[in-house]
């Protein structure tokens, strides 16, 4: 989208899906089974979706516990590739049920390619193309991305994921203009990706950040929560000045996504700078920060 869009609300609090225990399914999976209590308690209604047989190309079976005419709802759980994502939505449908976050919504906040564009002057440069898993772009192509880019280092990833635990084999690069350097990295992203890559490659300029990252929880185009990035050490949350907020307000309104995340912190210029957006539904919290402050924003219309 290349102008602000502004985001409908839903006229009433909307129900929350969760994934269900792969080894109970009458339960929710522990790792959300405390946010899943907090919408409850908050007054929410909890459907579960069995999210193994969603990846595994059956979506009528996924949600065959979702009672029939649920109506709107949210998605909490584990991150979903876009096309299984819009196969849940069809079935959903087909019980009378939908999802506030559409297909190409998802799409454009889960991916970077979606997202770049309402972000580009407020993140790292970047550029990407697509591949299947266990394909490796050609050193020429890679080369002619790199030349789109700033000299110097960058990072390597899928349209979703780094492998930033594999920071020196799978995920930085010291000189992008460095071609065989350079293919070699992607080549082991794509190897550990294995048939988990999402997209194809992203290629990026890097940058030097001091401090912690902020997660940015955003509902509706208005920042909702800030919490520490589920990585992170460091518990601490950086105020984010209103006039940041201001400008990643503008961009998450021309997005057009209901419910995402910005991954924000300072660069070494003590300029503030995106390092990643996502779709919320998604998107991790961090263990300090209390369940039924997300829940507020899964379980709520205003």
């Amino acid at each position: 989208m290349t102008e602000e869009t502004q985001v409908p609300r839903p006229s009433q609090p909307p129900q929350v899906l969760f994934p269900c225990d792969p080894l109970n399914p009458r339960r929710t999976d522990g790792h959300f089974a405390a946010e899943a209590r907090a919408v409850r308690e908050r007054g929410g209604t909890v459907a579960l979706i069995d999210h193994d047989a969603l990846l595994a190309g059956d979506a009528a079976g996924a949600v065959a516990r979702v009672p029939r005419g649920l109506g709107a709802a949210r998605y909490r759980g584990w991150m979903i590739p876009v096309d299984d994502y819009a196969a849940l939505d069809a079935a959903l449908a087909a019980r009378g049920a939908g999802l506030l976050t559409t297909p190409d919504q998802y799409r454009s906040a889960h991916q970077l390619p979606g997202w770049y564009g309402a972000f580009a002057a407020r993140t790292p440069a970047s550029r990407w193309l697509a591949c299947t898993p266990g394909e490796v772009p050609a050193e020429a192509e890679l080369t002619r991305l790199a030349a789109e880019l700033p000299s110097g280092p960058g990072i390597v990833k899928d349209w979703v994921k780094s492998r930033k635990h594999e920071w020196d084999t799978a995920c930085y690069v010291p000189d992008l203009r460095d071609s065989a350097g350079l293919r070699r990295v992607v080549a082991e992203l794509v190897a550990l990706q294995g048939e988990f890559l999402a997209g194809g490659v992203v290629l990026r300029a890097f940058e030097t950040f001091t401090g912690p990252e902020v997660r940015v929880w955003w509902r509706d185009g208005e920042p909702r929560l800030f919490t520490p990035h589920p990585d992170a050490d460091d518990v601490s949350v950086p105020a984010v000045p209103a006039s940041v907020l201001d400008q990643l307000g503008s961009s998450v309104r021309t997005l057009g996504c209901p419910f995402v995340t910005t991954d924000v912190a300072l660069r070494s210029d003590g300029v503030w700078r995106v390092i990643e957006v996502g779709d919320a539904q998604v998107s991790d919290r961090h263990p300090a920060v209390a369940p039924e402050d997300l829940s507020a924003l899964l379980a709520t219309a205003d």
